[in-house]
């Protein structure tokens, strides 16, 4: 149990976090550079500026997290929960989204350039300035969305 940990700047390069419970924990700046976070709880974790590039967060918790500025190239963010979560200027781009719960979700400025965003629900998200250019947004729900 790994809840309100401080590991601010870790390096956690390839690090197996599957189903561990980091909900609170402040994970800004840290490398988690193609770790395995699939089921983890992130639920109002601090993740800013974090590189999750190639990471796995499959069916995550990440309620509520503060991703702003976070390097998400290529994570697989599939039926994760990032309902009300900060992704502000965060790159996504060709990440997997698909099935994802962005309901409420702050994406300004966020790059989603060529991610797979089918099925996703991105209600009420705010998405103003966001690059959505070659997005795969089929079955998408989008009420509500600020653009």
């Amino acid at each position: 149990d790994l809840t309100g940990a401080h590991l601010f700047n870790a390096i956690l390069i390839r690090a197996n976090l599957r189903r561990a419970n980091l909900s609170d924990a402040d994970l800004s700046g840290a490398d988690l550079e193609r770790a395995d976070l699939s089921g983890a709880d992130l639920s109002g974790a601090e993740l800013t500026k974090a590189d999750l590039s190639d990471a796995n967060l499959s069916g995550a918790d990440l309620y509520e997290a503060l991703l702003g500025s976070a390097y998400l190239k290529g994570a697989n963010l599939s039926g994760a929960d990032l309902t009300k979560a900060n992704l502000s200027y965060a790159n996504l781009s060709d990440a997997d989204l698909n099935e994802a719960d962005l309901t409420g979700a702050m994406l300004i400025g966020a790059n989603l350039k060529g991610a797979n965003l089918s099925g996703t629900d991105l209600s009420y998200a705010n998405l103003n300035g966001a690059n959505l250019s070659g997005a795969i947004m089929e079955g998408a729900i989008m009420e509500g969305v600020i653009e």
